[in-house]
């Protein structure tokens, strides 16, 4: 088992939790784009632990008990999957984890963490890199747990025993997504704040004009006292705008924009230009600064977003 599973999720150690006179174990996988189903079953109680490698792959997991449970630890915090209860944790963050129960069954769903750091940007238009904080505990008692809950159940069964998801990406690509956003908008985390105090918030004209202004030159040389005399206010009063409005400086703001034009580029398949031109074309000069602001953003590198495309 650690040879196995220490060559998909890094350095891998595990340990049977008291005496067992024999360890029965195994593991199912069920593979898409942007989401793997794990089916894991065993007989014996055991704890393990992993430390991600640069190879280890970043995802969000959520942990559906069949039979049996499954506990992560964070240091002092502890947090349970089991019976009525969702486990999501993401995988660099854990200590250990603690697999119990006798002949336990856990399927577990593991969303591509690209796909939640692409939500977060959409939602709240800012920059995010480190941990994103996520209640680890979910009950499917509440209303957002029986939706997220429903959701992730159906996206389980579509895509166990090669199922028909698994033969839709499209489909399977729009529902993963559909999780990724009720997970960011419905369980709590770092920045939940901006959505209870204002998604309704409608932001002055001056941070309207700015931005109008940055989307209509963002393939030009912007300075932020360029972008102030555009919507007609001082610096300080566009810094203040745009904290108190979209929770961003304006500098990280227009940085995301051109992310995302750059990101677009990268996953068009008919887009044939050369990743330097991509970076120039966006106000990129630095591509080691680029490729670094852009993994921090995205969970990937720009080379790694077009290998997926299928184009060098």
């Amino acid at each position: 088992m650690v040879e196995t599973l220490g060559g998909a999720f890094g350095a891998f150690d595990a340990e049977p939790v008291g005496r067992a006179k024999d360890f029965h174990w195994g593991l199912d996988f069920s593979v898409a784009e942007t989401a793997v189903l794990l089916t894991g079953y065993h007989e014996a109680e055991f704890q393990f632990n992993v430390e991600p490698t640069v190879n280890t792959a970043e995802y969000l997991s959520l942990v559906v008990p069949r039979r049996g449970g499954m506990g992560v630890t964070y240091g002092a915090r502890k947090a349970e999957a089991g019976q009525g209860k969702l486990l999501l944790y993401n995988n660099f963050e854990p200590d250990s984890v603690l697999m119990h129960g006798q002949g336990n069954v856990i399927d577990e769903l593991l969303i591509n963490w690209p796909v939640i750091l692409q939500t977060i940007g959409q939602t709240f238009e800012m920059p995010f890199s480190g941990s994103l904080d996520l209640l680890p505990e979910l009950d499917l008692s509440t209303p957002a747990g029986r939706t997220i809950g429903n959701l992730t159940e159906t996206i389980i069964s579509g895509m166990r025993d090669n199922g028909p998801l698994l033969q839709s990406p499209i489909a399977m690509a729009h529902m993963t997504q559909a999780l990724a956003d009720l997970v960011v908008r419905m369980v709590p985390h770092r920045l939940s704040h901006f959505l209870e105090k204002g998604t309704a918030l409608i932001a002055p004209k001056h941070v309207r004009r700015a931005i109008e202004f940055m989307q209509a030159n963002i393939d030009q040389p912007i300075t932020m006292p360029k972008v102030a005399e555009a919507a007609g206010v001082s610096s300080r009063a566009l810094e203040t705008g745009f904290r108190a409005f979209k929770g961003t400086s304006p500098a990280a703001y227009l940085l995301t924009l051109r992310l995302r034009a750059a990101r677009r580029d990268l996953l068009d398949p008919e887009c044939r230009e050369t990743m330097k031109a991509i970076c120039l074309k966006w106000g990129f000069f630095h591509f080691g600064r680029f490729s670094a602001v852009y993994k921090a953003t995205y969970g990937e590198y720009p080379s790694d977003t077009r290998k997926r495309m299928g184009r060098r």
